[in-house]
Parts: C-alpha cells; structure tokens; sequence
C-alpha cells in the first residue's frame, strides 16, 4: 500500500496544511495509507486526534517525510529533501519563478515534484487551482485587514448626531483575489472602484457594484495572455495609467493591490509620491509584497506608517485564515492526485499527453548513467592522451 506523508511546516509565516481530516478519508478510501506528522495540524487548528481519528496514523518528522508522496504547502527545505526517499513524489506548492534551487536537489535526490502552481488555468483543472482558492481567501481577508487599522467606518451611517460618509475603497488589479476583494468591500457598505489592464473583467468588477477605472485604449483592449494572466504593458500605456491613478488615489481611504506577473517582480502601482498624496489615515494593504509589492514603501511581514499612510505587507494572507484555507488548498491537492493515480495497476502515471501533468511536473529523479560494457574489439593503438579526431 502506498504511504502518503503530512509532514508539519516548517516556514515561521506558514500555518497551513497540506492535508485536513476530510481529504484523510478521501485518500484512505482511494486506497492509500496517511502518515500524519504530530503537530502538523496545530496551525489550522486541527488536533491530533481528529486525523487519527479518520484513521490517519501519526508519525515522526522523518517518517512522514519518507513517504512515498509527501503532500506540503511550501517546497521543501534542503533538510527536508535529505530525509526523504529516491523515487518518492513531492506535491507542493514550489514557488519555481523564485526558487531555482528546489527542482535540482529533488532530481539529484531522485525525487519527482510536481508544482502546484503550475497547472494549467483549464476547465478541467479548475478544482485543482490552488492559486485561485487561495487568491479568493487573501482578497476577502485583505479587506478585513484594512478595516482592522482603519480608523474610519466602511458604511454611511446616518445617525442623529450626523452622517458618517461610506469608505472608498480602491482595489487594484481584478484578478480571483481582487473580486473577492471588491465583492467584499462592497459588503461592509464602501464605495468600490478597481482597475485592471485586462479589458475582459471591466464587466465583472461592474457587476459586484465596483467603478472602473483604466486608460480605455488599443493596448489596453489586447491586454491578455491566453492562459488569463496580464501582460506587460508599454513604458507609454503605464504612464498614462500610472496618471488616471494618481488622480484617483487622492480621494481613496483603502487601496488593496493584488497585482502579478508570472515570473516577474511585481509591478509598481503606488509610488512614494502617490502615498504622499493620499489623506491621512488611509490604508494600503499589498497583497503582492512577497514579490517585491506593488507599493515600494510596502514591508514584508509588517505594518508600517509612511507619510501617515498605514501600508500593510503581511506575507501569506490566506495563511491568516490557516484553517479554511488548509481545507481548501487539501481539497485541491486530492484532485490533483486523482487526475495523477491509476486506479487499474494503483500506482501514479506520468501520461505526456495530459496537459495537467506535463505542465506542473518540474522535476524527474536523474536516471545513473549505465556502466560501460567491456568491448571485444581488438583494443586501440591510440597513445594515453589522444584524443578522438585527432
């Protein structure tokens, strides 16, 4: 039977994790083993008890390592690879943009690693899309951020002593995390406006109640890959926007920025002087810090005041809602599996014809080069030293 291994993570900003009690009944009733790592659940609020009670067994460090597939949120540590076994499998988020390092000491080690984040954005792949859930939980808690240091209300309320006028809200970049974003603002009574360079979701921010605001021109109207993610725009086109948005920003109490770029370091939306022309006590929540932040005064895993601006940088967003997201982000890991198992011979295919697989597998285990076969030629005359062709 094969060994499924939950080992805890070891990153100081990661609570999630890879497997929660409801996918442990899933891979058991798929046929699968699960060795849960004592401790791994503690982030997420989920005791010991509760996979064991599932029937996960609880294990070492090191046993849950040495599974044969490992399930983590985060890639794997050098020291974490070391314990596991060649020819094991590791899924996981793997951060392969930033992160050269992980895919070779896998493959040195003889381990495949599939990278999470890579799956394709395809109908068929749409539960696997670890991205897309845990982008709908940072936009929804980026918002909550925001009003836990804002010193204002969110909703207009008219009370005898006066009209409290609603928040406006500015979310920048309309992707997964930034509609739920904006949906969630729209809830707690702010007024709602966002910008993207993607033409395509002009409709989708109107329909949650948002404004939209973008330098509407030909580039602006081309501006998407096939696989829905945002190109880089012309030096002249961000200059243009960068200026709508200048104008915009002096009137906005919360601006949430979400915007990235595959492989790049994140654009920068809000510069130092845009910050200092916002009104005192407003907000910046960058939910692209990790990436260098869409704001350059943004600091990672911190709260920082800059020209009386509150810029919150919390690294892992959807982290802060280590539970739900754990449920979710296991939710996807066991479809992907599913897609990965063959059920027939109970072992994982590598099918070179399925898109999910070749897209997100980043590694294989190097094969050893077969030992040289004693000749039976007669042996060569060449002196020690020659070379072939010479």
């Amino acid at each position: 039977m094969m060994i499924i291994g939950i080992p805890k993570e070891t990153r100081s900003d990661e609570s999630r994790v890879a497997a929660v009690p409801d996918t442990v009944k899933k891979l058991i009733a798929m046929g699968f083993s699960v060795a849960v790592e004592k401790g791994a659940g503690d982030g997420a609020l989920i005791p010991d008890a509760t996979y064991e009670a599932v029937g996960a067994s609880l294990v070492t460090t090191a046993k849950a390592l040495s599974a044969d597939l490992v399930f983590k949120v985060r890639p794997p540590s050098q020291d974490e690879i070391s314990k596991m076994s060649s020819g094991a499998t590791v899924i996981s988020l793997m951060e392969p943009y930033s992160d050269t390092d992980t895919g070779a000491m896998l493959s040195a080690a003889g381990i495949s690693g599939y990278a999470l984040e890579l799956v394709p954005r395809i109908t068929r792949a749409q539960s696997m899309d670890v991205l897309s859930s845990q982008a709908n939980l940072a936009g929804y808690r980026a918002v909550l951020e925001a009003g836990s240091v804002f010193s204002r209300a969110f909703p207009m309320m008219m009370t005898a002593a006066g009209t409290v006028p609603p928040a406006k809200v500015l979310v920048m970049g309309a992707g997964v995390a930034g509609l739920q974003a904006i949906a969630t603002a729209k809830r707690l009574g702010a007024v709602v406006s966002a910008t993207d360079v993607r033409p395509a979701v002009k409709e989708q921010v109107e329909s949650l109640g948002g404004k939209f605001v973008a330098v509407e021109d030909d580039e602006f109207k081309a501006a998407e890959t096939s696989g829905g993610y945002a190109k880089e725009m012309s030096d002249a086109y961000k200059a243009k926007q960068a200026q709508l948005i200048a104008d915009t920003i002096k009137t906005q109490d919360i601006i949430i920025t979400t915007a990235l770029i595959p492989g790049r370091p994140a654009p920068v939306l809000v510069t130092e002087d845009m910050v200092k022309s916002m009104k005192p006590g407003s907000v910046i929540v960058d939910l692209a810090v990790e990436q260098g932040g869409n704001c350059p005064l943004s600091e990672p895993g911190k709260v920082v005041v800059k020209h009386d601006v509150t810029l919150v940088g919390y690294t892992n967003i959807a982290g802060r809602l280590a539970e739900v997201a754990s449920s979710l982000y296991a939710k996807n890991v066991v479809n992907f599996l599913a897609n990965l198992w063959d059920e027939e011979s109970k072992s994982l295919k590598t099918d070179s014809d399925d898109e999910i697989i070749t897209s997100s597998l980043i590694t294989k285990p190097v094969k050893a080069a077969k030992p040289a076969q004693a000749s039976t030629k007669k042996a060569s005359t060449k002196k020690e030293g020659d070379k072939d062709g010479e």
